[in-house]
Order: C-alpha cells, then structure tokens, then sequence
C-alpha cells in the first residue's frame, strides 16, 4: 500500500508555496516603499488557498485556462494553481502616487511569516512522525 503525500501532508506543502510568495510580493512592496509611483500589491490567500486544495467557487472554476496544444507547452501557475495578484487600495495615497504603507506591509509580512513558520513546523511533525514509523518506533 503506497503512501500519498498530498493525502498526508494535507494543505500545508501548498500552504508553503502560497505563503513563500506572498512573501516576496509584500518584501517587495517594502522594498519599494520611497519608489514614486509604485503601487503596492498583494493577494487575497483564502481565494488563492482554495483554488490551490480544490475547494474553488463557481467563479474561480470559470476562470479561462490557457489553452495548449501540445503536452509539452509550460502549464500557468508553478503548482497546478493560479494566484490573483491584484493592487492593494491605499488608506491614504502619498502624493507622489506612491500606495505602500509601511505599517500595513510590515504587519501582513510578520504574519504571513508567522503562518509560514507554522505550516513549516506541521510539516516537519508530519515526516518525523513518517520517519518514526519507517524505523518502527
């Protein structure tokens, strides 16, 4: 009898995936913090979650897929799911059309790492309780 990872690990390796991008667009939206004119952005993680575990709504399964003709042709999305990237609307815009708000982008970015982290820990527990059963232990 094989053993399924996806089964086994649940969400948390997607979770991973999702939430190590999240992190580079909030790391990069406090990079860019002094840019004039950039726009911060960031996605909304249930949706994107959902659409990575399967669980979509009606309107995310009418989402367009890019179609391919051949087998070969690189498939959109690095896991077999997609993320909406969208701009994140300002409390208040600087006036040099600048959207990131430091406060915001820091406190999304430790939470985000927070989760991360823990995701990060459910997994190991997952394969040290792998492990432990391999050995017979």
């Amino acid at each position: 009898m094989g053993i399924s990872f996806d089964k086994y690990l649940g969400p948390h390796d997607d979770a991973l995936l999702l939430r190590s991008k999240r992190s580079e667009i909030l790391a990069s939206n406090l990079a860019n913090a002094d840019t004039p004119g950039y726009k911060a952005k960031d996605f909304d993680f249930k949706a994107a979650m959902a659409d990575a575990t399967g669980n979509r709504s009606e309107f995310s399964k009418s989402r367009l897929k890019m179609a391919a003709t051949n087998s070969k042709h690189i498939q959109n999305g690095q896991a077999g799911f997609s993320v909406d990237i969208k701009y994140r609307n300002p409390y208040q815009p600087s006036l040099d059309g600048n959207t990131v708000d430091s406060g915001l982008e820091k406190t999304e970015f430790s939470k985000n790492s927070i989760y991360y982290s823990a995701s990060l820990r459910f997994m190991t527990g997952k394969f040290q309780s792998l492990t432990k059963a391999i050995k017979g232990q």
